[in-house]
């Protein structure tokens, strides 16, 4: 049964769509069955795989108000054939709105997933930016949370409000939910500010957060304007090495998962002290033969593209 797994953060521009393709790009690479759910309405994500919008084509908003299964909405990517995405439109912004008075108005994206699971080895979220009913209903159909955090000083900030929402979805709507693991994104390692924000995270979360640490990359930048991820427009790049290295180290997260029980004493009070910290003022204290994902061959990016990926 296919593993779900939502990627959170409430913060706005620290990666996370960047991540839910670019790990789903990874893993459809190794040639894991994989479906990709776009579930904001500004629908980056379908765009970052290479389909432009259409309101008239049955999206995530159809499979939450009911309207269509999962193998009415999927598409299956061009260049990536283990790679399926369910599609999002600008109609989501009003979903919240259309289901306030729906009974188990929670658990329709639940229901949803249930009926395709055994299909996929692993099925990704990507939630909008807030913490609205859009999210409580990924991280009630979700095993598991993978959350990217931005590595700048204000990234700690709203961190204490991520993990006690969690914390309730966990105790009310679904008590398995576990933490797969805190994502570094957009690493400048010419800064000390950036290390020590690293650092600081690391000392919260410890073993939660994930060894892999994505760099600040323009290939990362430009692959969505193009509508590819960034394996099938700049393997060579930092940003394509760094997704490929999460991509490994996601798949033992997840073999290694045992539930939110064996880590939640570490996780209930480390968005709190993350942002005591952040407040405190001034800067943050110090497929392969494994089934693990192997690159394409490589591909360049277009001859009028921006220069070479910077060191």
């Amino acid at each position: 049964m296919g593993r779900v797994v939502a990627v959170v953060n409430q913060k706005g521009g620290v990666g996370k769509t960047t991540t839910t393709v670019s790990l789903a790009a990874a893993l459809a690479i190794a040639e894991k069955r994989v479906l990709l759910i776009d579930a904001d309405p500004q629908a980056n994500a379908t765009r970052s795989v290479g389909f432009e919008l259409d309101p008239e084509r049955p999206s995530i908003y159809d499979g939450l108000n009911g309207l269509g299964r999962v193998d009415e909405l999927v598409l299956t990517s061009p260049d990536l054939p283990h790679l399926q995405v369910v599609p999002s439109t600008r109609d989501l912004v009003g979903i919240e709105v259309e289901l306030v008075d729906q009974p188990q108005r929670e658990y329709r994206m639940r229901s949803l997933l249930h009926a395709c699971r055994d299909k996929y080895d692993h099925i990704l979220i990507d939630c909008p930016p807030s913490l609205g009913l859009i999210t409580l209903n990924s991280l009630v159909a979700a095993d598991s949370v993978l959350i990217p955090v931005q590595a700048e000083y204000l990234a700690l900030e709203g961190m204490a409000q991520l993990m006690d929402t969690i914390g309730q979805v966990r105790e009310a709507l679904n008590p398995d939910l576990a933490i797969n693991g805190v994502l570094m994104t957009m690493f400048d390692e010419r800064t000390n500010l950036a290390k020590q924000v690293v650092d600081e995270v690391r000392s919260v979360f410890g073993e939660q957060v994930y060894e892999t640490v994505v760099p600040r990359n323009i290939r990362l930048s430009e692959a969505p304007s193009h509508g590819k991820p960034i394996f099938l427009y700049d393997i060579r790049s930092r940003g394509a090495d760094a997704y490929l290295a999460l991509a490994k180290e996601f798949l033992k997260h997840e073999a290694q998962s045992t539930g939110p029980r064996a880590e939640e004493s570490d996780s209930a009070g480390a968005g709190q002290e993350a942002e005591r910290n952040a407040e405190a003022g001034g800067q943050p204290a110090g497929s392969d033969g494994d089934g693990s994902p192997r690159a394409p061959e490589p591909t360049r990016a277009p001859a009028s593209g921006p220069g070479p990926d910077p060191a």
